[in-house]
């Protein structure tokens, strides 16, 4: 990969990322949400907290699939790193991002995303709950990243 790949995937991560914040902070007054509060939604709220979800998915989704990878090449640190693991824990050792770990958490959030629970407001209150306070560390890890990779530019 060039550097025009990272900058590409840069770029895809900052509409992401922009649209993320968007949603948390039309949220905010929201939080934290309630079963009670989450069946009593407005039809525009709940398209927001859609456009959450969607936008975590596909931030959390886009930055293992194409920023990182794209950051390993640019560091000339990509190897022979096949497992998905492999290139975290690359990341982490270089000091591209804080935690493998964390990482990890953020992907098992998005896959908690995958399962609708239409029919329990409460789990789907507290998912979101968590998902927000998440989000705010996906875009640090987002910024942690760009900050590190901007040096190989």
């Amino acid at each position: 990969m060039t550097p025009m790949a990272y900058l590409g995937a840069r770029d895809i991560c900052r509409i992401h990322a922009e649209r993320l914040r968007w949603s948390l902070d039309t949220l905010r007054p929201l939080r934290p949400l309630t079963a009670e509060k989450l069946t009593t939604l407005r039809p525009m709220d709940l398209a927001v907290c859609d456009q959450f979800i969607t936008r975590f998915s596909k931030l959390q989704d886009t930055m293992g699939t194409k920023l990182f990878p794209a950051v390993l090449e640019l560091t000339r640190e990509s190897g022979d790193l096949s497992a998905f693991i492999d290139k975290l824990n690359r990341l982490e050792k270089i000091g591209a991002i804080g935690s493998a770990q964390q990482w990890l958490t953020l992907r098992e959030m998005r896959n908690q995303f995958a399962h609708d629970y239409p029919e329990d407001p409460e789990i789907q209150a507290s998912l979101l709950n968590r998902a927000f306070n998440l989000a705010e560390e996906m875009m640090r890890i987002l910024e942690e990243v760009n900050r590190f990779a901007e040096r190989y530019l």
